[in-house]
């Protein structure tokens, strides 16, 4: 059986869980807890979000809970001032290329980024990330090497997919991963739809066999309270036959005899 060189461990989903925990209870962000294990694991913090929200966390909900529950009290502890503020704990390094190589075209010139605050988005758009691609490969005709970078990395994060972007930017293989791993959570729903099917079913049919042994002892009561007035009849029927029988014997006289001279029996009238 082949593994994938990029499969997630069991030491890496222990390292992630304990990042994402002392985040959480020290006040710091999940996203930035994905930041410093995906520095630490040579994986983009996307790839840690979607590890955690798809397999970590139901293993450490109840670590999760507590881990919030302690980040309640110390801040009661700190005060409204000091404890309501969120601090990042980790900040990843900003990388400078001397070399921005594409295909087949390379000058030198020099590109500063927007250090205008970037706004999070509501929610993942497929169509556009591919345009933001065909852009960036347009734009790739005129490469820098030398970059001015004053912003922390961009992050956005939609819960419902689990989709995480930030720190290494955007890419190709990002974008395969997350489809993958979408496809994979639709494959798993449809199993767990048909399955819940198959379970009304064999529900419906459960309910029927019930109903159905409910008709029978229904009847079964019936005719045995039928049965029981017939016995009880029977018994009255007999009991009154016994006493008219003893009743008959009693009254009945008893026969007298008479010898004759021959030493003959004669019954005698009465």
């Amino acid at each position: 059986m082949k593994v994938r060189q990029d499969a997630w461990t069991e030491e890496d989903d222990l390292l992630l869980a304990e990042t994402v925990l002392r985040h959480v209870r020290e006040g710091s962000t999940q996203l930035n807890a994905f930041e410093e294990v995906g520095d630490k694991l040579d994986r983009t913090s996307a790839a840690c979000g979607f590890r955690w929200n798809a397999v970590v966390r139901h293993t450490y909900e109840k670590a999760l809970q507590l881990a919030k529950k302690q980040r309640k009290q110390r801040q009661r502890m700190l005060g409204k001032d000091q404890g309501g503020k969120k601090k990042l704990l980790y900040t990843p390094p900003v990388e400078v290329n001397e070399e921005f190589s594409t295909t087949g075209v390379s000058m030198e010139t020099a590109v500063e980024f927007d250090t205008q605050p970037l706004k999070q988005p509501e929610s993942f758009d497929l169509e556009k990330m591919v345009e933001e691609l065909n852009s960036k490969h347009a734009e790739a005709k005129v490469p820098a090497n030398r970059f001015t970078v004053s912003q922390p990395a961009l992050v956005t994060s939609q819960t419902g997919t689990g989709f995480q972007h930030g720190g290494q930017g955007l890419t190709m293989q990002t974008v395969i991963s997350f489809l993958q791993n979408y496809d994979s959570n639709n494959a798993h729903v449809e199993a767990l739809k048909s399955e819940n099917e198959r379970l009304k079913r064999e529900i419906a049919n459960l309910r029927k066999q019930n109903e159905e042994m409910e008709t029978k002892i229904n009847d079964l009561e019936q005719n045995t309270g039928v049965i029981q007035e017939d016995y009880e009849t029977l018994l009255k029927i007999m009991n009154k036959a016994r006493k008219l029988v003893l009743f008959e014997e009693e009254e009945r006289p008893a026969t007298k005899f008479k010898m004759d001279r021959n030493g003959n029996l004669e019954m005698v009238a009465e």
